[in-house]
């Protein structure tokens, strides 16, 4: 699997980690900012277990799972966006980062069931 990858989920997780930090010690918001915390930090984790994953059907599973966390992740950024939890700015950057990993998960999710 692309090494890219891995280390861009990975660098995204610890902005989501960060921004749970401030959601939750800045704007004493624990319930949209732990939904964020899941499926952000998920992206990576998922993406990691791909890596060994013992046959294609493992792998795509695996990043099949890291695409719609990604998917989820751009819907709470939405709603604490939408709910003043988050400004303009902070979302649209964490919301373009997910975005890329979506569109390299799909790429590589369309590739791989081609070949299957």
């Amino acid at each position: 699997m692309e090494n890219n990858l891995y280390k861009k989920s990975y660098a995204f997780a610890v902005r989501v980690v960060k921004s749970y930090q401030y959601l939750s010690d800045e704007k004493r918001e624990f319930i949209l900012s732990k939904q964020l915390l899941r499926s952000g930090t998920s992206i990576g984790a998922n993406v990691a277990e791909a890596n060994g994953a013992i046959s294609k059907a493992d792998f795509s599973a695996k990043l099949f799972i890291s695409y719609k966390e990604c998917l989820e992740t751009k819907y709470w950024l939405s709603l604490l966006k939408d709910t003043d939890f988050i400004d303009q700015k902070l979302f649209q950057s964490m919301y373009e980062d997910a975005d890329e990993l979506a569109k390299i998960l799909y790429t590589i999710l369309s590739k791989t069931r081609k070949r299957s």
